[in-house]
């Protein structure tokens, strides 16, 4: 019961993150050197909210239709899916929005975040979408056993979503002239190619870290579901 109360306030928490960022959160361009171009979608932070909507309601779905048992001859459509979203995509981008932020934040806010958006993007709105994301992902991955992919796999899933946002900020630079992030107007091109395969090695690290971290916690269940599967296969 206690895990479908969190999952179910935490979709809650994070849809309306995403509905008060996108319905009120209205930051002039000259405020922060920001193009309208794009919208709200121009953000990896506001991708990733909506991710974590996504995952926290097939998570609420999953408790009241699915199940989560370790045998994988019990798994559900549902709970597939579930496991899917929160290898590949969920977690690790979870970590990897809340840690670069943080860290360029530590560094020099203005790289990120600049001060002349603070009267439009609340301090509350801010913690939702850069500290809770990760809090309430560590405590899922505490609090529900799921079988990962085929590490090719969710690899693969993330990679492409990675690469596929790296093109789009890009897209939005050649068609207005402004960067997303502030970071990379002081860095040159061989710097920012450098950045983003830091960001995607990064990212891949969140990753294992992610399948690291449950094959610790349930040891006994992925063995169990390995066993299970083998036999099945036999």
């Amino acid at each position: 019961m206690w895990r479908t109360v969190f999952h179910l306030f935490s979709a809650i928490q994070f849809f309306y993150g995403c509905y008060y960022d996108y319905r009120y959160v209205n930051i002039p361009v000259t405020s922060a050197a920001v193009t309208p171009f794009g919208g709200k979608f121009k953000y990896l932070t506001y991708w990733d909210a909506m991710i974590q909507t996504a995952y926290f309601t097939l998570a609420l779905l999953n408790d009241l239709f699915g199940n989560n048992e370790p045998s994988p001859s019990e798994k559900p459509l549902i709970r597939r899916i579930k496991d899917t979203v929160f290898s590949s995509l969920a977690f690790p981008l979870a970590l990897f929005v809340g840690v670069s932020f943080w860290g360029i934040y530590a560094v020099d806010r203005e790289l990120i975040l600049p001060r002349s958006m603070d009267p439009y993007f609340p301090l509350w709105l801010n913690h939702i979408m850069h500290t809770n994301i990760v809090v309430f992902i560590l405590i899922d991955l505490l609090t529900s056993f799921r079988m990962y992919p085929k590490k090719k796999t969710g690899l693969s899933i993330l990679s492409t979503f990675m690469i596929g946002y790296l093109v789009w900020i890009h897209v939005i630079y050649f068609n207005t002239g402004s960067w997303v992030y502030p970071i990379l107007n002081v860095l040159n091109w061989p710097l920012r190619i450098c950045f983003y395969i830091f960001c995607l090695v990064l990212s891949c690290c969140t990753y294992t870290l992610g399948e690291t971290i449950n094959k610790a916690v349930w040891s006994s269940e992925v063995e169990k579901t390995v066993r299970s599967g083998k036999k099945k296969a036999k």
